[in-house]
């Protein structure tokens, strides 16, 4: 993986305790719209985690396929990650 991975470990690092918190809440009974708040701001850390991974991967692997013109493979797998995001 060409991303930072230090932010990269620190991001999921956060998304992962606040998964943990989630949990709990449910354990707790807490009211729905709280547990909801926490399920979308832990959404909003993965989506940030996936473009650190996806900026890295353009920068990285992807610069060296254009600089080797090896491009179609790589072009590829950014398309069809687009589509995913998409969906």
């Amino acid at each position: 993986m060409k991303a930072d991975r230090a932010k990269v470990s620190r991001l999921l690092k956060t998304a992962r305790g606040q998964i943990d918190g989630i949990l709990n809440m449910l354990e707790e009974d807490r009211y729905c719209i709280d547990i909801s708040n926490q399920i979308m701001a832990t959404e909003a850390i993965l989506k940030k985690v996936n473009q650190e991974v996806l900026h890295g991967h353009i920068n990285s692997c992807l610069k060296e396929a254009v600089e080797t013109g090896n491009t179609e493979e790589k072009l590829e797998e950014i398309r069809s990650i687009i589509d995913k995001l998409s969906k």
